[in-house]
């Protein structure tokens, strides 16, 4: 499979590409998760959205929220890979292209994000330190975590 890693901003994204990242974080966060939350949450439009692909089917995605809408520093949200994808590499590619993806849309300098406490290592693992105490978010424990 050829994979594709791309951003683009919100009134970029191809009908396609919207319908398939609302379709993964939908499976992911709502059915798999078993969370039921308001995911269109009106940031998207402000948002950059960066999407890997192998071949035509979306592997993971995450969206990068510039500083000031999330949180005062730039951030990465709305992780997900997609199950068939998972044990690929797909993950640990996606934070990387997002890590700097988010350098050149926005900036050097920090990138703060709310994550789930299970995947506090893997966070970790690209440079992200806990700040801060364990928190609900819709049923499921997470933490704020920032990357200097």
């Amino acid at each position: 499979m050829a994979r594709k890693t791309v951003y683009k901003f919100f009134d970029e994204l191809t009908p396609h590409e919207l319908y398939n990242i609302i379709r993964l974080r939908n499976e992911v966060f709502v059915v798999e998760q078993n969370c039921v939350f308001q995911d269109a949450d009106n940031k998207d439009p402000k948002c950059y959205h960066l999407m890997i692909w192998d071949d035509t089917v979306l592997a993971a995605y995450t969206r990068l929220v510039p500083p000031g809408i999330s949180y005062p520093e730039m951030s990465i949200g709305r992780v997900v890979s997609n199950p068939l994808s998972r044990g690929t590499g797909a993950g640990k590619e996606l934070m990387q292209a997002s890590i700097d993806a988010c350098m050149q849309l926005f900036g050097e300098g920090p990138i703060t994000i709310g994550a789930q406490l299970y995947l506090k290592k893997f966070y970790e693992s690209f440079g992200f330190v806990q700040s801060g105490d364990v928190y609900d978010e819709d049923g499921i424990d997470h933490i704020i975590m920032k990357r200097a």
